[in-house]
């Protein structure tokens, strides 16, 4: 080959190029994907699919085996592999009878927001990079900083989820505690006191900043919350031996129960001895949306910072999570380093730069779809969701009273309830153990719903989460019965 027929090839390769990347921008290429999209949300919300795959790992992995693509396929191709392979396969969220984890539906207006998200693609590093986004994310953290109550020097950010918000608030309570510990280190040992119920988060970021896993002090539970007089005796026993505390992390909406400490209390607590009290609301903090349920929250005002995720119960899609702090000079003086290549030194790029308080550097605009929903649904509308998915798990607490064959190991406080069958009442505890995590298996497997499991007391019990709007009493009735029906053989 000539250079002038090399040449050739490569302009007729780099047209061909830009001729795919223009058909791929076009309405009817974003058809295809609305009407996978709309399909699924309209096949879901009527109940007549599988909540779930049948399918076990090696199946699913077979349909995708295979080497990587050498040249691309029509776009129509791609998504009729999509439909036949993909969305029939995976966990429907949407269907009334999903009510496994904490994983949202997301609201239609979110869906819709993530194309925009994906197509501006903006970095919300610094301000240069996201001139738009960088301000609105500012503004949604003051609204929910001002619901929280936390003052007027109050901020926060965004983070990927609460894991992520914890980790940074334990790393600000850190400095906080050993200033000089980002340059360094930590010359004294720490210790970070949770509750018995808290996250798992807490131990994650026990070892990652390094204090270690051993060196997080956790405080017995009291009907499924941390019990403050036990609290109030280690720190105590703590100070005496002069031991550190970088933080005292309460939760508010833990993951097994669904239950809020008592913040008023632990609050006390930390202010009369100067802690840092951490919440983790990453569940249970959008209960600030409601007049109804607000109250659960009370003390809240009172932290020095806050996780909260909106891919929970404001049904965001995945991820948008939020770290809100009572004084953002905190956050800012977290990650004390110099970038001078992005960050720069004006006291209005400080203030607008998020990537200064954000573990992350590249980062996703997922406030525009926060920002959105509030937009389309208001305070209100959110509070109305938050509401209807309490009283639904409220529901199935009341059904499973009404029967001798459950038995329920809490009231709800939120939209999680943990339960257990227990048949006719002959079973010792060790067989039912084994039985509930048999029902639970066989009841996923049979696609006619979704629920989760997890040890309560030392029982294995199953666990909904209800975070489907479309799912009310009926359905949680149903539910009781399939288990039922599975249990009689």
């Amino acid at each position: 080959m000539t250079s002038i027929d090399r040449v050739g090839s490569e302009m007729n390769a780099h047209e061909e190029m830009l001729h795919d990347l223009a058909a791929d921008m076009t309405r009817e290429a974003g058809v295809l994907f609305v009407e996978a999209t709309a399909a699924y949300l309209a096949r879901a919300l009527s109940g007549d699919d599988a909540v779930s795959t049948r399918l076990d790992a090696h199946d699913i992995a077979d349909r995708f085996d295979g080497p990587m693509p050498e040249t691309g396929r029509p776009l129509t191709d791609v998504l009729a592999h999509i439909v036949s392979d993909v969305i029939p396969e995976s966990n429907w969220l949407h269907h009334p009878m999903a009510m496994g984890h904490q994983v949202a539906p997301p609201l239609p207006v979110a869906i819709w927001s993530e194309a925009l998200v994906a197509a501006l693609n903006q970095s919300l590093a610094v301000w240069e990079m996201s001139p738009v986004a960088s301000i609105l994310e500012t503004r949604v953290i003051q609204w929910m900083c001002d619901l929280a109550g936390l003052g007027p020097r109050a901020g926060g950010t965004f983070t990927s989820g609460g894991t992520e918000a914890t980790l940074t608030a334990l790393l600000a309570a850190r400095n906080a505690l050993f200033p000089e510990a980002w340059e360094r280190g930590v010359e004294r040992r720490p210790v970070i006191v949770c509750g018995a119920d808290a996250h798992y988060a807490v131990a994650r970021a026990a070892g990652v900043l390094g204090v270690g896993t051993s060196n997080l002090i956790t405080v017995p539970s009291r009907d499924h919350r941390m019990d403050p007089a036990a609290l109030r005796d280690i720190v105590d026993g703590l100070r005496a031996r002069d031991i550190p505390i970088i933080a005292v992390v309460a939760t508010a909406g833990s993951t097994p129960t669904g239950s809020f400490d008592d913040l008023e209390a632990i609050a006390d607590i930390c202010d009369a001895l100067g802690l840092w009290m951490h919440v983790d609301g990453a569940h249970g903090a959008s209960a600030l949306l409601s007049a109804a349920h607000r109250g659960r929250l009370r003390g809240i005002e009172r932290a020095r910072s806050i996780a909260w995720d909106p891919h929970k119960m404001m049904l965001m899609p995945l991820s948008a999570g939020m770290l809100l702090v009572r004084d953002t000079a905190d956050l800012d003086a977290a990650f004390a380093q110099r970038a001078p290549y992005l960050f720069g030194d004006g006291a209005e790029q400080r203030v607008r730069d998020h990537g200064r308080r954000s573990f992350m550097c590249s980062r996703r605009a997922d406030v525009l779809k926060v920002w959105i929903a509030l937009q389309r649904h208001g305070r209100a509308g959110l509070a109305a969701i938050h509401d209807d998915l309490c009283a639904t798990a409220h529901a199935l607490w009341w059904a499973i009273r009404e029967r001798s064959d459950f038995e329920a190991l809490h009231e709800p406080e939120s939209n999680i309830l943990c339960f257990r069958y227990i048949g006719s009442g002959g079973a010792d505890e060790a067989a039912l153990d084994a039985l509930n995590a048999e029902l639970r298996e066989r009841y996923n497997r049979s696609g006619y719903g979704w629920i989760t499991t997890t040890v309560l007391d030392g029982r294995r019990v199953l666990r909904v989460t209800v975070m489907n709007p479309r799912t009310n009493g009926s359905h949680v009735r149903a539910m009781l019965q399939r288990v039922a029906a599975l249990a009689a053989g």
